[in-house]
């Protein structure tokens, strides 16, 4: 297996350009996801590594070779795809050998008949099926081989191509949201195989996914896209606990992250509230470098906030919407200090809350505080319970 450098990528096609100056490195062995709403690039990119596409700029190297101009049949990569591309008239076992037998035997090879009078032929058939069978036990699909993929449900046909992917023993896998299609008690069931195969082969993976929690759970690192940009690549946890940018913080989370608007006086944070005079304390002072009158947002997520008395805390509003997700209660909290409900994850048998009721929320740990325009913030904070500065709408920020 192998590593993959990709260095100062670009792509556009006509007047849109949809990848700029991409760098990625990715480790030999690593779980790479990409990760980031459609139209961000991240299945160009795929495509451009898997040589599908050509780049206008930028070189990509897999191990110690430069592949940017090779046929995609020259670069040793396997791509499993969201379609699964199977050949509907072929068995399973077919199939999967169709990459052995294009590599192995030549044209007059592979006319049908010729292993009759060909002992060469036949040697290689057997150690195709010899793979083939080494790979189908890997995956768990031996009683499969002789079925159509007509016959088999979405989680096989994955398996399948999974499988077809595997026999070649590719220096990396290149895969574009292949648990897409399948429905979601299924898509949880194939992410742990996905991850349990990653460890059995040591491969190197290059997943792409809008799917946060395939992101977050299979993941080494994750390279956040948005806009044909990269704007994060770090481990899961950083990216969810530590995110360098507001865009990141909005995407990556579920339930979405709590957003409070705010500016910069004198170094000092002041959060904007409609009726500003209702506002009597906070758990929290913030002090930004940032320049004065500069437009903030503090954000916090639902389990970094808890429900308090009205009196007990400076964000407080109205019960608008209760989701009992079982292990947990996210409550919805409609306040005059954010635009959407701030929410707060709850234990179910720790709420008592009901529709209509007055709450307050308090943060038990400190807020991200980002630029409106998406990057994060140096904040120095007292944690103490102190007064935080509020101010009306109309204040001068300038």
């Amino acid at each position: 297996m192998s590593a993959i450098v990709i260095q100062k990528i670009s792509k556009s096609f006509g007047a849109t350009s949809v990848l700029q100056d991409i760098s990625l490195t990715i480790k030999d062995g690593e779980f790479v996801s990409l990760l980031g709403p459609s139209g961000c690039g991240k299945s160009t990119l795929l495509r451009l590594i898997a040589g599908l596409d050509v780049a206008e700029r930028g070189s990509i190297m897999v191990g110690q070779h430069d592949v940017t101009r090779l046929h995609p049949k020259d670069r040793d990569l396997a791509m499993v795809f969201q379609s699964y591309a199977l050949y509907p008239h072929l068995s399973v076992y077919d199939n999967i050998a169709v990459p052995l037998r294009m590599r192995r035997l030549n044209a007059w090879q592979r006319l049908p008949g010729v292993s009759l009078f060909s002992r060469l032929q036949q040697h290689i058939e057997r150690e195709i099926r010899q793979d083939i069978q080494d790979v189908a036990a890997t995956l768990g699909i031996q009683a499969l081989l002789p079925r159509k993929p007509a016959q088999l449900s979405g989680g096989q046909r994955q398996r399948v191509a999974l499988g077809r992917a595997m026999v070649r023993k590719p220096e990396a896998f290149l895969m574009d949201e292949p648990l897409s299609n399948l429905d979601a008690k299924l898509r949880v069931h194939m992410r742990s195989e996905l991850s349990q195969l990653h460890r059995t082969l040591g491969a190197t993976f290059l997943y792409v996914t809008h799917d946060q929690a395939e992101a977050l759970t299979m993941s080494d690192r994750i390279a956040v896209m948005m806009e044909g940009s990269i704007l994060q690549y770090d481990t899961p946890d950083e990216i969810y606990r530590n995110p360098i940018d507001l865009r990141v913080a909005e995407f990556v989370g579920s339930p979405r992250i709590n957003m409070l608007q705010g500016w910069v006086r004198e170094g000092q944070l002041e959060l904007a509230e409609t009726d500003y005079q209702a506002l009597a304390k906070s758990c929290f002072d913030l002090r930004v470098d940032a320049p004065h009158g500069l437009g903030v947002v503090v954000a916090f997520r639902s389990e970094q906030c808890a429900l308090v008395l009205p009196e007990q805390a400076a964000l407080r509003g109205i019960v608008t919407h209760l989701e009992n997700l079982g292990s947990d209660t996210l409550v919805h909290v409609r306040t005059k200090q954010a635009t959407e409900p701030v929410i707060v994850r709850v234990a179910p048998q720790a709420s008592r809350v009901t529709l209509g009721a007055l709450v307050g929320v308090s943060l038990s740990t400190l807020p991200l505080v980002f630029s409106d325009q998406g990057p994060r913030l140096t904040v120095r904070a007292t944690w103490q319970g102190v007064q935080v500065k509020v101010a009306a709408p109309a204040l001068e920020t300038a």
